[in-house]
């Protein structure tokens, strides 16, 4: 069964990834294949590295080239989003559409092409669930015109934590301007608050999050009740053991003693939660909740 972990980016989904795939039931695609496109792995193996050489927990030693298949920028075993291998053996826009990808989009050539290449990954890793990572768009449409039965767990963070944090990021292109990023151009309401913020790149992170979200409300409207589920980031660090019980069950999937040995090599981090507080300046925050009140108070943000 194919499944996936989504979210804007910024807002703990990775953490998720990571911690599900702990589950010996769980595949996925690694850094390592994806480093690697051209070769096409398969990643029979990913499971069983990643779970061997996962983080130790805190006070325990843990061997330093363990540690190395985990770092980011090498060729780590552990999860990866794989938006070069995706590109490559799937759909070339895959990974930068300027709109959300829609079960309309999907021409009957490219859903060959995304069965044989999820199902043959399935088939390889020998797992119940293969667990996908997808940031930006949610693209829960046209994986689902290819999966029917597609289970997405959306994981979501306040706004205001997001855009602060994408500012602080060397991908953000917001720099360029809305003409010039990855999402495309701004629908007219949102242009118009950005150009009577003084173009400010805090409200233009902001406003970011805010076309993020509602395509994911649509894809959410769109998708089955039953086959969706919004997992807030606050709550995961706040009460990691319930919050990951609930994903598991909404995978099918039990809470064995293996993935107790995995769980517990994770630490959740709350102290960052308010971060932008500190991080932006009082104006940069009044102007940042000026645009999001209405979507931070859908999402259920105070």
């Amino acid at each position: 069964m194919l499944s996936v972990v989504v979210g804007t980016g910024r807002c703990g989904s990775t953490l998720v990834q990571e911690v599900l795939a702990r589950h010996p039931s769980v595949g996925f695609i690694s850094g390592v294949d994806d480093k690697l496109p051209k070769l096409n792995l398969a990643g029979r193996f990913n499971g069983t590295l990643y779970r061997r050489l996962g983080p130790r927990p805190s006070g325990m030693t843990s061997l330093r080239h363990s540690r190395r298949l985990l770092e980011r920028g090498r060729l780590r075993v552990a999860p990866s989003e794989a938006y070069h291998l995706l590109d490559r053996h799937v759909f070339a826009g895959f990974s930068k559409p300027s709109r959300d990808l829609l079960g309309g989009d999907l021409t009957p050539f490219v859903k060959r092409r995304m069965r044989e290449f999820f199902d043959d990954r399935i088939r390889r890793q020998g797992c119940g669930v293969l667990l996908q990572h997808l940031t930006g768009w949610p693209r829960t449409g046209f994986l689902q015109a290819a999966y029917p039965d597609l289970k997405v767990i959306n994981v979501v963070r306040d706004g205001r934590a997001v855009a602060n944090s994408w500012l602080q990021m060397g991908w953000w292109d917001g720099w360029r301007g809305p003409d010039n990023w990855l999402y495309g151009p701004l629908p007219p309401a949102l242009r118009e608050e950005w150009e009577e913020s003084g173009r400010s790149f805090p409200v233009l992170a902001a406003l970011g999050w805010k076309m993020l979200m509602e395509s994911y409300a649509q894809a959410r409207a769109a998708h089955p009740a039953e086959q969706w589920l919004d997992v807030r980031y606050e709550d995961l660090v706040r009460a990691p053991n319930e919050q990951t019980a609930r994903m598991l069950a909404f995978l099918g999937l039990e809470w064995t003693p293996r993935f107790e040995a995995g769980f517990a090599r994770h630490r959740f981090h709350a102290e960052r939660g308010a971060a932008y507080r500190h991080e932006l300046t009082d104006a940069q925050v009044t102007a940042i909740q000026g645009v999001l009140d209405k979507p931070l108070r859908e999402w259920g943000y105070e």
